[in-house]
């Protein structure tokens, strides 16, 4: 063999062994723009998760706290909707343990029972039930 063939033949493997390297390099690259990539869609994710977490929150605490203070006066004020009321020793004696006791206040006035609307005078009611 000649010695411009064996020159053409180093060269030739010179050129091989460069790309290779280019093409390795050009690899580490990728993976590594590929891990950064994942770290700054994790990161990215975790920010816009933790942003959007922080909007509701902002945005709910001042609309639970007017909303209890809703629920806080109208607790105090006849809401127009039945709502129970149990029997006492003070009021509506008889119908402790009454099967037949209603107890729902409607739009202010009070159904004690079917046979009662308004309750019994004493503590001895005859259509008294065993619950």
């Amino acid at each position: 063999m000649e010695q411009w063939q064996k020159d053409l033949v180093e060269i030739v493997e010179t050129v091989a062994d460069e790309v290779e390297r280019f093409f390795l390099g050009m690899g580490e690259m990728v993976e590594s723009f590929v891990e950064l990539t994942e770290e700054f869609t994790e990161q990215f994710q975790n920010t816009i998760a933790t942003e959007i977490d922080q909007y509701i929150q902002d945005f709910t605490e001042p609309l639970l706290e007017v909303y209890g203070e809703i629920e806080d006066l109208v607790a105090d004020v006849d809401p127009g909707f039945p709502y129970s009321i149990e029997p006492t020793p003070e009021k509506n004696a008889a119908c402790i343990g009454c099967n037949n006791y209603h107890g729902h206040v409607y739009g202010g006035n009070l159904l004690v029972c079917a046979m009662h609307p308004h309750g019994w005078d004493d503590e001895n009611c005859p259509d008294w039930e065993q619950e």
